[in-house]
């Protein structure tokens, strides 16, 4: 599936603002297109057309979301590195 970031801007911002509205304020345009593109087309081979691309973006779940955040995040889990030590730090 061929999907065209810059078609779908307006609505990708629009799911930014509202994930920041529901207090996600570490929302970008950039997770939400690869949650997108891990949870709702992956596995979609077929051709979709602008209106269900710009469904799919709107429809995207807060918890949907952060479900993609969280696993995303355990991956690079990077606490044990130099960086992430550093960062423990500060925290305590």
């Amino acid at each position: 599936m061929n999907v065209d970031r810059k078609q779908l801007m307006p609505a990708l911002q629009s799911k930014v603002d509202e994930l920041k509205l529901l207090g996600y304020e570490q929302a970008t345009i950039e997770d939400v297109w690869n949650c997108l593109m891990v949870k709702k087309w992956k596995k979609n081979k077929e051709e979709k057309r602008l209106f269900e691309l710009v469904n799919d973006v709107l429809s995207l779940r807060a918890s949907d979301y952060m479900a993609y955040v969280v696993q995303k995040e355990q991956k690079h889990d990077h606490w044990f590195t130099e960086e992430g030590l550093s960062e423990l730090e500060q925290l305590f």
